[in-house]
């Protein structure tokens, strides 16, 4: 079964990132706490056949999202974090600095983003390792 990695970036694909997650988790009957609830139609053999494609199974039967979040400041992290669906990711897969580029597009590539790469390769590097057939 393929293994999607979605990554989402700045303001802008964190914002959407956050819409796309609540729109697969109620595809795929995925509640807010990363719980698997299912619909009573055929469709949910369905749903859980593929739930993988976009989830990592934890313990306890709870759903988290292969994704990984970053920005150059922690704002929009924080409110995807207090948002309906905030407690569904991984801790761990939220990549974020302090400052921010202040729409300065040459310090954000240069100097905030910088920082930030490596943090956020490693992270990606992580979530890829734990994929058998990454898409």
């Amino acid at each position: 079964m393929r293994e999607i990695l979605h990554v989402q970036g700045g303001q802008c694909g964190n914002q959407i990132g956050s819409k796309f997650w609540e729109v697969i988790c109620d595809e795929h009957g995925v509640d807010p706490t990363g719980s698997y609830t299912g619909d009573e139609s055929s469709s949910s053999d369905l749903q859980l056949e593929r739930i993988n494609v976009y989830y990592n199974e934890a313990s306890g039967g709870r759903y988290v999202p292969r994704a990984v979040l970053m920005d150059l400041e922690p704002g929009t992290m924080d409110s995807i974090r207090s948002g309906p669906y905030g407690q569904i990711f991984r801790p761990d897969n939220f990549v974020f600095g302090q400052s921010g580029a202040g729409n300065n597009w040459a310090k954000g590539h240069y100097t905030e983003g910088a920082e930030l790469i490596d943090s956020v390769l490693d992270v990606v590097r992580k979530e890829a390792e734990n994929c058998d057939c990454l898409q």
